[in-house]
């Protein structure tokens, strides 16, 4: 792996960690989905436009078109509309903590629907991360932990499975940038819908929600995504997604540094487990496309 895609690495894992903070901040003062809409909407209409600027179009294939459009709803639609509900009543280091669990589920996804025969340190990752998430949930639960938010988060975590699993091919072409917006775009469109008929406009502005808002559009929200798929096309799903093996410890680490969350020895004790899964479970899937490249 060459320092660029590391540095890649390193600052997707950063920038996806920390939105979990930023959308904290903002569902404690504006309606999550009418918020949500309305970044996905300025964040695609941004990428198009930088895209075009960059000599980028709309010429995808239909697969890539498909792709695209999965990723865009379970992605952008259901696991962040989900997480953005959820953090209403959970803490933004849960949210962060079940949604890290997704690279996990990937690795359970190809052995129990595409028949992937899993390495034994694949089997020994997939255990820790349910172990992981057993002592932090019975932590969690024992102090009272909104079970409704929990719910929503899981789905969430299961949609975002769907959507990595989708975007194989989705950026073929180099094209990163307009499928970046056009995604958007879709997760937009998905969203208005339920904002319109299910909630009420009141907003509370303040300097803090302004600054979460143009942060949480920019960064995780354009940024983020955009370092993702060049990670993607430069190393492979694959290898990008080791990164993921980051994510619980700067999602709780956001969170207590910035919102001053609470951390339990079991939260702690939970998320190194969770994160020895996930990266035993990256490194033997860098192994299996290794034997068979040889």
């Amino acid at each position: 792996m060459d320092i660029r895609a590391l540095l890649f690495g390193l600052a997707f894992a950063a920038m996806w960690s920390s939105a979990f903070t930023s959308a904290r901040i903002i569902v404690a003062e504006a309606p999550p989905l009418f918020a949500l809409a309305l970044r996905f909407m300025i964040s695609g209409v941004l990428a198009v436009g930088i895209a075009k600027i960059m000599g980028q179009s709309l010429r995808f294939t239909r697969a890539q078109w498909r792709a695209i459009i999965v990723f865009g709803v379970c992605q952008n639609a259901l696991y962040l509309g989900l997480n953005f509900v959820a953090m209403q009543w959970i803490e933004a280091s849960l949210a962060a903590i079940i949604a890290s669990t997704m690279p996990l589920l990937v690795a359970l996804a190809g052995w129990a629907i595409f028949g992937e025969e899993p390495r034994p340190l694949a089997i020994l990752g997939l255990v820790a991360g349910v172990v992981g998430v057993g002592v932090i949930m019975g932590a969690r639960l024992s102090g009272g932990v909104d079970l409704t938010g929990v719910a929503l988060c899981v789905v969430g975590v299961i949609a975002l499975t769907v959507a990595t699993m989708s975007m194989r091919g989705a950026s073929s072409g180099g094209n990163f940038m307009m499928v970046v917006g056009v995604q958007m775009l879709v997760g937009s469109a998905a969203l208005w819908p339920f904002a319109l008929s299910l909630e009420t406009l009141e907003v509370a502005i303040s300097l803090k929600l302004v600054l979460a808002f143009i942060y949480t559009t920019l960064v995780p929200g354009l940024a983020a995504t955009f370092v993702w798929f060049l990670l993607v096309n430069r190393i492979g799903a694959v290898r990008a997604a080791t990164f993921h093996f980051l994510n619980p410890f700067l999602g709780v680490a956001f969170a207590a540094i910035l919102l001053g969350e609470t951390l339990k020895m079991q939260d702690i004790f939970g998320v190194a487990i969770i994160t020895f899964g996930i990266l035993a479970v990256q490194l033997a899937r860098i192994e299996r496309v290794e034997s068979k490249k040889a």
